[in-house]
């Protein structure tokens, strides 16, 4: 495969919690960071800002390279391709503390599956390592790194968050849950849906695969790359999201899934995902913190075997400094 064709779609997935060190985050919010210094910030990433929508909840950016949320305690960034997004979080902590009134960094995660062509990243992301290494910089050495890995396919997850807990204690918490589903060697037929050869537009592609009723009553924002190529951000009053990224070509199809919406039980909605995209393999990973709704999942998906034509292939949960966090592997039966 030649390189100028290749694009990498999976995700480099960067999650930073503000606080305060006398507890009174009400005073601090990171939306108060003007627009210009978060496209400056993007720059850093090699990424810019394609499509904005918001709320009195969430600030939500579709990039030219995959999605950026900001709420009033916390930014998430997701980018694909050959994204360096760890550039970004010097200047990042800069503005917070010009801006925002928050002066603590409270959490910190940084994850991504295996990439398929590792040797095109920019130097510091060919290796988990060297991304530990630069995080660890930033955080002082305040970090534990994990990789989980399927005993039954080459695929691979890492994480990068910190462990330590100050001494001036928690912040108090509000219910947090965060499901991502990565998924690889999907169906060409629906691949083909996300090009500018099959649907005419966005909004067409949306409907056509049936993304628009995988969580309905989201305010969709979608974008269709040419010649080939889809993002969407959905945001709810509550603060809510969701956010699919899909590169649709045969030799590389990669699609992301992600949303914090709450639910006892996420079995229907991975399903639901799975139909919709069809992947060979696919990896499923759930934070939880301890008053999430969510929090029964962990059991459930360890005992979670089979999720329709889906078999899982390792299951792995395990504490972190404020959540629990379970990664499951799935590969599609032999057909």
């Amino acid at each position: 495969m030649a390189t100028e064709d290749f694009f990498e779609g999976a995700e480099k997935l960067l999650e930073i919690w503000f606080g305060r060190q006398d507890g009174k985050f009400e005073n601090g919010d990171l939306r108060k960071i003007p627009r210009e210094k978060y496209e400056d910030l993007l720059k850093a990433a090699c990424c810019e800002v394609i499509s904005y929508t918001a709320n009195d909840k969430i600030d939500a950016y579709v990039l030219s390279e995959s999605s950026m949320f900001v709420t009033k305690r916390r930014i998430i960034l997701k980018t694909c391709g050959t994204t360096t997004p760890i550039e970004c979080i010097k200047p990042l902590l800069l503005n917070v503390h010009e801006f925002t009134g928050f002066d603590k960094v409270e959490d910190v995660f940084y994850s991504r599956k295996n990439f398929e062509r590792p040797e095109l990243q920019k130097d510091t992301y060919r290796n988990f390592k060297l991304e530990i290494e630069s995080l660890d910089i930033m955080f002082k050495g305040t970090g534990v790194a994990k990789c989980m890995r399927s005993p039954k396919t080459d695929d691979s997850w890492y994480l990068y968050a910190l462990h330590t807990v100050e001494c001036f204690g928690k912040q108090k918490q509000n219910p947090d849950q965060t499901l991502e589903i990565l998924m690889t060697n999907l169906d060409p037929d629906i691949m083909q849906i996300f090009t500018k050869e099959q649907s005419a537009n966005a909004s067409q592609a949306t409907q056509d695969s049936g993304i628009s009723e995988l969580l309905p009553n989201m305010e969709i924002d979608d974008f269709l790359f040419e010649p080939c190529g889809y993002s969407m951000n959905g945001i709810a009053k509550e603060g809510h999201y969701m956010t699919i990224h899909i590169t649709p070509q045969q030799e590389f199809s990669f699609v992301s899934f992600e949303t914090n919406v709450p639910q006892s039980s996420y079995k229907e909605l991975i399903l639901k995902v799975l139909k919709t995209f069809q992947p060979e393999k696919c990896v499923l990973t759930m934070f939880t913190n301890e008053i999430s709704p969510s929090n029964s999942n962990h059991k459930e998906f360890k005992y979670l075997r089979h999720l329709g034509e889906w078999q899982q292939d390792s299951n792995k949960t395990c504490s972190l400094k404020n959540h629990d966090l379970t990664v499951s592997f799935y590969s599609k039966y032999p057909s």
